[in-house]
């Protein structure tokens, strides 16, 4: 019988426990979550007369959990109405509602004796071959059931979600000694495809492996700062993008995550390893201690190594100075080496110019670098299985861009392992086998793909591919493209579909993509089944090329700007009418431009992670490549032809949307806003969003796939643009938007409204083109606008003037 997660529940109602359940709703999934019943009521509950004998107050750790997913930020649900998948409850009352579910995760506090008493209720009401999981973040997976019958332990796993599990892509299962084969490979499957996350197999060691290298590197980080005294502004400069890690770096990471749960962490493993040398390398140091102890324990308390503060009317940032423990005002850092890292061209390139340079800034980087290395690649096989399992999993866990082995990739093993000879340290004995069999890398690309070196067989084995997976980058090399130019390339996805790849700087649409756009419909309605537009960068696509914009706008080069628009407005109707299926894949950012290319599609596969929004507004633009156009197609699309309905509340809708320049926070929303259709598909795991867009191409094809035609639309015309400009009005002397929003807002009313001409007024798509045009080459002229765009470039963020 195959197994298939049709009902959860979740043990335990905190932060993580709660947003756990959220993304099992994410995804379709039902849970129970319960929580333990409170000692007594509230004051507010004794004031309304209950007792713990009611229910309210019974549930009430439980309920509370639930509401503050709505209002949670970053948002644990894609849409609002996914929490009512979440049925609160306590854990005396409704335990016997685990025998109705699939899955049972306890989250509960992290203490072994509480988890292991939890889960012998759990045995008593569950049925046999009911999956059991923990999410602990290091605890032994065999402790917690050592006690308990082999057909429960033969179920019981570890799952460890990382937080906000929306968000975070790494699971780590740790399977128990007597797991079964199947149960771990069907919640890899599960946790993949369903959860969509990235899933790694962990060893049932302390902290497992993402939490036991990232803490491992978090002091050691701390202690070289302490020996170069070395400030927290210059350790987060050095330890940040330039070294591949994430912006936040060291400190802000550490506030984000929160000392208090940091320490804890780092307590699990020095007082779970035998060896009194690693014991003694995750002993938080004195400092760490004081700031919990005195309550600093990061954004939770809103203070940390940085802290926020209010000064004649703006914020400034404190950063610590931990040798006083005294907050001062933030230093910008700065180092010849960083400097230079930062122009060497790619990661690679700036890794190995900052962790080699002999200043400061090199001397930091090498120094804590070596040593991750060194202790991963020492400890690696005692945590997991291979290797990329710990690439993976720093990568996913702690958002690095290259793991550890990847890491000593890029900075060469020969020349690493020279420099720990050089200085007196011992070469790790993994990285001696390596080198001793004559290898120099811990990763190999051949013709038969990328492998990874495997200690056990001495030898590299090819790395298989997930199902179900297409990576571009691979297809690429295996085969030429079938078109190409500086900005997008056309790809084979095979099965007779073709893949429109952008790859200019940010995505940003330029001459190059609009030319692949054209030369892709024509390749496509000759000689392929249909078109997948996707790409496995950063972002979908940032939009149009702002800057080009900008440049001629200054110049006065009307009729150049002119027909830049008028290039991408025909691209847009190509892809439109293109005689075979269009499938958009957004992933991430897919603004402006980026989502015209999706309204334009017949059909979009959006990954659940998709933030799609016409934000031209906040350039003081209006979209003008289609999409205002198309939002007012789709405003009335739902209209019955010949009926005479007020469409004054659909158009108003899209006004709204456009007008304030709003952007979805998940796939799913985008549908509430209207840039997506109910027919358009959500994928969750990224990895397979092109292999679903493709699928998506391939089905509308075999169904018989009818091109569209064009056809007029009737608008609400001047009455209703009256009616638009009169909510711009309102929200202006509410104080919500600026007299230039205003003055933005009613370009967007003339447009939406279908310009002069009197309400039901049918008109074509070309004419509200022409309107969008008009309206964009008259904002492009307008100083604010041109500040706006200024503004936008130089600081990434939009200038409300």
């Amino acid at each position: 019988m195959t197994r298939v997660i049709k009902q959860a529940a979740v043990l335990g109602a905190g932060v993580m426990g709660a947003t756990i359940a959220a993304h099992l709703a994410n995804v379709g999934i039902p849970s129970y979550l319960l929580d333990i019943i409170p000692q007594e009521p509230s004051a507010e509950e004794l004031a309304k007369g209950l007792t713990l004998e009611h229910q309210a107050v019974r549930d009430r750790l439980a309920v509370k959990a639930k509401q503050q997913l709505l209002t949670s930020k970053p948002a644990p649900l894609y849409v609002a109405s996914n929490a009512e998948l979440v049925t609160p409850g306590n854990l005396e009352d409704h335990l016997e509602k685990l025998a109705e579910v699939d899955w049972v995760i306890e989250v509960v506090v992290e203490r072994l004796e509480v988890k292991k008493a939890l889960l012998q209720k759990v045995a008593q009401v569950c049925r046999p071959g009911t999956i059991i999981s923990s999410n602990t973040s290091g605890i032994s997976i065999n402790r917690m059931v050592e006690d308990l019958p082999l057909g429960f332990r033969q179920y019981f796993l570890g799952t460890h979600f990382f937080n906000p599990p929306r968000y975070m892509k790494l699971l780590e299962l740790i399977p128990a000694r007597d797991t079964l084969p199947e149960v771990l490979e069907f919640m890899q499957a599960f946790g993949t495809r369903v959860l969509g996350k990235g899933v790694v197999v962990a060893k049932d060691t302390p902290n497992f492996i993402a939490n036991r290298v990232g803490v491992f590197g978090m002091l050691a980080t701390v202690r070289a700062m302490e020996e170069a005294g070395l400030t927290v502004e210059q350790v987060d400069a050095v330890t940040g993008t330039a070294l591949g890690r994430p912006k936040s770096a060291s400190f802000r990471t550490l506030d984000m995550v929160g000392l208090d749960t940091f320490v804890h962490v780092a307590n699990n493993v020095r007082d779970n390893v035998a060896n009194p040398e690693e014991q003694a390398l995750f002993t938080v140091p004195k400092f760490l201690l004081e700031m919990v102890s005195q309550g600093m324990l990061g954004d939770k308390s809103r203070q940390g190594f940085y802290k926020k503060v209010k000064n004649g009317g703006k914020t400034e940032v404190l950063a610590l100075d931990y040798r006083n423990m005294a907050y001062r005002p933030k230093e910008k850092a700065g180092f010849a080496s960083l400097e230079a890292a930062q122009a060497a061209g790619g990661l690679k390139e700036r890794m190995r110019a900052l962790v080699f340079a002999g200043d400061e800034a090199g001397r930091l980087a090498w120094t804590v670098t070596k040593q991750v290395l060194v202790y991963t690649a020492e400890h690696a096989l005692e945590m997991a299985d291979d290797l990329t399992a710990v690439d993976n999993a720093m990568k996913w866990g702690f958002n690095w861009q290259l793991g550890p082995f990847e890491t000593w990739d890029a900075l060469g093993v020969e020349q690493v392992a020279a420099r720990l000879q050089k200085e007196g340290e011992p070469v790790p004995a993994l990285v001696s086998k390596l080198l001793a069999g004559g290898k120099k890398s811990f990763y190999l690309r051949s013709g038969r793909g990328l492998a990874c070196y495997d200690p056990g067989s001495d030898e590299y084995k090819t790395l298989e591919s997930s199902p179900g997976v297409i990576i571009l980058k691979s297809l690429k090399e295996e085969k030429p493209v079938i078109k190409a130019n500086p900005g997008a390339s056309l790809v084979d996805l095979g099965d007779g579909v073709a893949c429109l790849e952008f790859h200019s700087p940010s995505n940003a649409i330029g001459s190059d993509i609009i030319a692949m756009i054209d030369a892709a419909v024509d390749e496509v309605e000759k000689n392929w089944q249909g078109l997948v537009i996707g790409n496995q960068g950063k972002n979908f696509c940032v939009g149009a090329n702002l800057m080009l914009v900008l440049l001629e706008a200054e110049d006065e080069n009307w009729d150049d700007i002119d027909l830049m628009v008028r290039q991408f407005q025909q691209a847009m109707l190509r892809l439109k009418y293109c005689s075979k299926p269009v499938v958009a894949a957004p992933h991430a950012m897919a603004l402006g431009g980026g989502a015209e290319v999706c309204l334009h599609s017949h059909r979009v596969r959006a990954a659940a992670e998709t933030y799609l929004g016409l934000v031209e507004l906040g350039v003081g633009l209006i979209p003008a490549g289609g999409g205002t156009k198309e939002m007012v197609y789709r405003s009335v699309e739902g209209v019955p032809g010949g009926v005479q309905t007020d469409l004054q509340p659909f158009v108003n809708k899209a006004f709204e949307t456009i007008a304030m320049a709003k952007v979805s926070t998940s796939g799913p929303e985008a549908k509430q806003l209207g840039y997506l259709r109910d027919s358009d598909g959500t994928t969750v795991s990224q990895d397979h969003l092109l292999q679903d867009a493709k699928a998506t191409v391939l089905a509308m094809a075999s169904e018989g796939f009818v091109p569209l035609r064009p056809k007029q639309v009737r608008v609400v015309g001047q009455s209703g643009a009256a009616v638009l400009r009169l909510g711009a009005y309102t929200l202006q002397q509410g104080g919500y938007i600026s007299e230039y929003d205003r003055f933005l807002a009613d370009k967007v009313a003339h447009v939406l409204a279908g310009g002069n001409v009197p309400a039901n007024t049918p008109v074509t798509e070309q004419y509200l083109l022409d309107l969008e045009r008009e309206a964009f080459l008259s904002l492009c002229g307008e100083p604010k606008t041109q500040d706006r765009m200024r503004y936008m470039l130089s600081k990434g963020k939009p200038l409300r003037n």
